[in-house]
C-alpha cells in the first residue's frame, strides 16, 4: 500500500545533509511506535523472520523536492521550496490506510546530523491507488536496488543488476517475502516459475552513508535504472509494495511504473 506524504519544511533550517535515508527509516519506526507501541517493537526487532533472517516489509523514497540545489563539497541539500514530497509503501496488511494517516499525519519531525538539520511538518498523507499489476511490467527506480553477497574473502560486495546473479538474487528475494509473508512457501517450484528481470537503462552506481559521521557509519551501494520483470502478478505486488531487491527498511528499491 503506498501513501505520498505532503510535508512543509521551516524555511529558516533549509540545509540537509546529502546522506539521511537512516533519519528518515528512523522516524518511520519512531512514528510508528507512537501509533502502536508492540508493532513497532515487532516490526523493528524482528519484522518477519524467515531462517534466521530479517525482513522489515516497507520501502520508503527520499524526498521529492520542487527546487534543490546540491553543494557537493559540503556534502549538502539546499531546499529552496516551501514543501516537499515522499513515498512510503507498506506490505504488512496491519498498515492500512486509516493506520498509515492517523499516525503520520500532522507530524513534526527533523531530519539531519549535527551540522545542519531541517524541522518538518506532515500536512497531507494520501492514498496512491495501485496499478494494474500484469506478468510482464516495467518500472524504473525511485531508490537505487541492493544486491549483495559475499566474494571468495567472505568480504561483502554489491551486484550491478546488469549481471547474471542479480536475477537469480532477486527471485529469491521475492520468493523469501513471500514465505515470510503469508507464512508458506510459494506453491510453484523456483524452477517451474515464469520469470525474467532485465534492466533496460544502463545501471547508474550510487553510494550511500548509513549513519554518516558516526563511528557506525557503513555504506551501501545501490544502482539506479529501468527495468522488465515478468513475473506471476502475485510477486510482482509484493516487489511494488515492499521493494526490489535488499535493505527496503533503508530506503533501497523502491520503483514506480514507467510509462514505456
Amino acid at each position: 500500500m503506498l501513501f505520498k506524504l505532503n510535508v512543509e519544511l521551516d524555511r529558516q533550517q533549509n540545509i540537509l545533509p546529502i546522506n539521511y535515508q537512516y533519519e528518515l527509516s528512523s522516524f518511520i519506526y519512531k512514528t510508528l511506535q507512537r501509533g502502536n507501541l508492540e508493532y513497532s517493537k515487532w516490526l523493528h526487532n524482528n519484522g518477519f523472520q524467515l531462517n534466521g533472517k530479517s525482513f522489515k516489509l516497507f520501502t520508503f523514497s527520499n524526498f521529492i523536492i520542487p527546487s534543490y540545489t546540491i553543494d557537493r563539497e559540503k556534502g549538502r541539500i539546499l531546499i529552496h521550496s516551501d514543501s516537499v514530497y515522499w513515498y512510503i509503501s507498506f506490505l504488512p496488511e496491519r498498515s492500512t490506510e486509516n493506520f498509515i494517516k492517523g499516525i503520520f499525519l500532522k507530524q513534526k519531525f527533523s531530519i539531519g546530523d549535527k551540522k545542519t538539520q531541517v524541522d518538518f511538518y506532515v500536512k497531507n498523507v494520501e492514498i496512491i491507488p495501485e496499478p494494474e499489476f500484469k506478468e510482464e511490467m516495467y518500472f524504473k527506480t525511485l531508490t537505487p536496488i541492493s544486491i549483495s553477497r559475499k566474494n571468495n574473502n567472505g568480504k561483502i560486495e554489491y551486484v550491478n543488476p546488469a549481471e547474471e546473479y542479480a536475477k537469480q538474487a532477486v527471485l529469491k528475494n521475492l520468493l523469501n517475502k513471500y514465505h515470510v509473508f503469508y507464512g508458506k512457501e510459494y506453491p510453484i517450484n523456483i524452477e517451474e516459475i515464469n520469470f525474467d528481470f532485465v534492466h533496460v537503462s544502463e545501471p547508474k552506481s550510487k553510494l550511500i552513508l548509513i549513519k554518516a559521521g558516526t563511528s557506525e557509519e557503513t555504506r551501501v551501494r545501490g544502482y539506479n535504472c529501468k527495468f522488465k520483470i515478468n513475473a506471476p502478478v502475485d510477486l510482482i505486488k509484493i516487489m511494488y509494495n515492499s521493494g526490489i531487491g535488499e535493505k527496503g527498511s533503508l530506503g533501497f528499491g523502491m520503483v514506480e511504473v514507467m510509462v514505456k
